[in-house]
């Protein structure tokens, strides 16, 4: 019977540990990862790593099997209308750290089932349309935002599912009472203050204001109407009171009076 060499069982051996360390230690490449990002796995799944990359979009071209997605610490100023829908399998989305001022209504259409955190702090963000965000399930953080506190911001809040670790955080830098400029929007709430009665207030203030000035506009014209046919009136009586009395009948005059 043929028996191998004690040293080139050994070889053989030592080669399938490598294959087999280079199949299951090293993190797979992924073919469509956007540059410059790195993709790489994560317990199994997609991360698709953009963190401090000097990116001023959302890139188009993320997998669309990606499940952790890291956008912080960039440029991007605007999330537009439909920038996930093909990451059916995102759960994870950071976009903190960023210049992001304006989020359309459709910027997180398609992924609002299965994401689960949404980080948008610490960027430029004033308002932001409700319907952008009542769809998604996820853990919002909205913390240290330049916000304007009115009715909008907080219907928006009242619908969606907030970090509980970062809500102090949402401060009112303007509003439309200077009373609550520099307070957590938490906090004003909680005292009773409803930013929808302010607005409806202030609406109703506005419109008697703009009624006003219709009727005294009117008021206005009207006077002048009158006063300018009375002067009328007066200088063609003066004027047939000039005339020889041969030549103005006397009833004439009787009904100019």
């Amino acid at each position: 019977m043929f028996l191998a060499h004690p040293a080139t069982s050994l070889a053989q051996l030592s080669s399938t540990r490598v294959f087999f360390c280079l199949l299951l230690c090293i993190p797979p490449v992924w073919t469509s990862c956007p540059q410059p990002c790195q993709c790489t796995d994560h317990s199994g799944a997609m991360a698709v790593l953009c963190s401090s990359k000097h990116l001023d979009e959302i890139p188009k071209d993320i997998p669309k099997d990606a499940v952790f997605v890291k956008l912080d610490a960039n440029k991007i100023t605007q999330i537009p209308n439909n920038a996930f829908k093909h990451l059916n399998h995102l759960e994870e989305l950071d976009l903190s750290r960023n210049a992001i001022e304006k989020i359309d209504m459709a910027a997180f259409r398609g992924v609002a089932d299965g994401l689960r955190t949404l980080d948008l702090s610490n960027n430029l963000i004033q308002s932001i349309p409700k319907e952008a965000l009542v769809k998604l399930n996820a853990k919002i953080r909205l913390s240290n935002n330049p916000w304007h506190c009115e009715c909008a911001l907080q219907e928006v809040l009242s619908e969606v599912n907030l970090d509980p670790e970062s809500v102090n955080e949402i401060t009112c830098q303007t509003s439309v009472r200077e009373e609550y400029v520099g307070k957590p929007l938490i906090q004003v709430l909680d005292s009773g203050v409803n930013f929808c009665n302010i607005h409806q207030k202030t609406t109703d203030v506005a419109m008697f204001i703009t009624m006003f000035g219709w009727f005294t506009m009117v008021i206005t014209y009207v006077v002048y109407y009158v006063r300018h046919n009375q002067e009328d009136a007066r200088k063609h009586l003066e004027y047939l009171k000039s005339l020889p009395s041969t030549q103005v009948p006397k009833e004439t005059i009787s009904t100019v009076l």
